[in-house]
């Protein structure tokens, strides 16, 4: 495990997956042992990218079945064109005057229409 940082133990032998956790805690490094919550130091969440839009999604690790549906639904509900309106609002916010708060509450209302 020399020089490596993260590992991830996906065997289909348990007792082999626990060694594996226990031998790289042992090395201070993190590990993922799939399907096996309670082993895992971090977990591998799915995530949607539409241009600069990422969305990240998470169980815990309790069900990757689900995290993996909501994957696929939300690559099939949020248009492509995503990353042109991200693109836009990031013109329009560039420029805005004043500081952080008056920037978010005018982007705020500019946006308020797109989901009435």
């Amino acid at each position: 495990m020399s020089g490596h940082v993260i590992v991830i133990a996906a065997t289909d032998d348990v007792a082999l997956n626990r060694h594996i956790a226990a031998l790289t805690r042992a090395a201070e490094k993190l590990v993922n042992v799939a399907d096996t919550p309670p082993l895992c130091d971090f977990y591998l969440g799915g995530i949607v990218t539409k241009g600069h839009v990422k969305v990240a999604i998470s169980t815990n690790g309790k069900s990757p079945t689900t995290a993996k549906r909501l994957r696929q639904l939300l690559e099939e509900i949020l248009p492509d064109e995503l990353d042109e309106l991200v693109l836009h609002l990031d013109q329009y916010r560039k420029q805005l005057k004043g500081d952080f708060e008056a920037k978010v509450q005018a982007l705020n209302e500019h946006t308020k229409s797109l989901i009435h």
